[in-house]
């Protein structure tokens, strides 16, 4: 798949040679862009953040179709490395009205608001489209979300980019939020992070267990999490993502790791 490469004033340098030399650009975002260019349902990315990014919420289908949009905007989040004292904000930390969140927002108390949890590496987030969020500092993540280009800022502390107060709280739940997908995975195990209903997640391990492969049809995506993977012989690198239609060839070895990512 083609890569995507985005700087961003909260991006990092430090960024693995795996994924390219850019000569100290800070890179924020690398995005796996399908074929079908919009068309796709989902998208695949990668996150680097040396700072925190804005207080933001996404549409769901309706909303998003209400404003022309052919999809609202589901993610997950596997962290695979946190700096010490990374947080990631889910929700708020109890039930406000619209009205107090919009003054919050404005005054930027709406910081004391979020529900700021520690992040680690392996920790797996489902962030629900509605839900008030944020992702830290220090942080890297692979982010699998439905495929569309739409965030509301409600805050974004004190950077001159344009905020989306009223579209945002028109869409966004104001109270906590306790997805049960939510959990620390075990790099070493096989597991389902994410059954629909926009997309399915699986984590991958060596040696493949073949049943947890069993009844996936129709086109993949894999997405390396290391660099002892392979698909029909061929060895993937760390910092690409591949389509594929026969999980029976894919091939990790020992200590590596994959996701594999397919609409419903």
């Amino acid at each position: 798949m083609e890569t995507i490469v985005i700087e961003k004033p909260w991006g990092r340098t430090d960024i693995l040679h795996e994924f390219g030399d850019f000569a100290g650009q800070r890179i924020g975002e690398i995005w796996f862009t399908h074929p079908d260019g919009n068309a796709a349902p989902f998208m695949i990315k990668f996150l680097f953040t040396s700072e925190r990014l804005s207080i933001q919420v996404h549409p769901d289908d309706d909303d998003a179709r209400a404003a022309g949009l052919a999809r609202g905007k589901d993610e997950c989040w596997l962290v695979m490395a946190a700096d010490p004292g990374a947080i990631l904000g889910v929700g708020l930390t109890e039930k406000a009205t619209r009205e107090a969140v919009h003054s919050a927002a404005l005054d930027g108390s709406i910081i004391d608001m979020v529900d700021w949890r520690p992040a680690a590496a392996n920790d797996f987030v489902y962030n629900p489209a509605g839900t008030i969020h944020a992702i830290g500092g220090g942080l890297t993540i692979v982010e699998v979300q439905q495929n569309v280009d739409r965030t509301y800022r409600l805050y974004d502390y004190g950077r001159p980019r344009e905020l989306h107060l009223e579209e945002g709280l028109q869409v966004a739940s104001t109270e906590p939020v306790a997805d049960p997908r939510d959990c620390h995975i075990d790099p070493a195990r096989d597991r389902k992070l994410v059954s629909g209903p926009y997309f399915h997640v699986l984590h991958l391990t060596s040696p493949v267990d073949p049943e947890i492969l069993t009844g996936i049809d129709g086109e993949l995506t894999l997405l390396p999490l290391s660099a002892d993977c392979s698909v029909a012989g061929e060895r993937l690198r760390f910092g690409e993502a591949v389509l594929l239609v026969d999980p029976a060839l894919i091939d990790i070895a020992p200590g590596g790791r994959a996701l594999l990512c397919w609409a419903p």
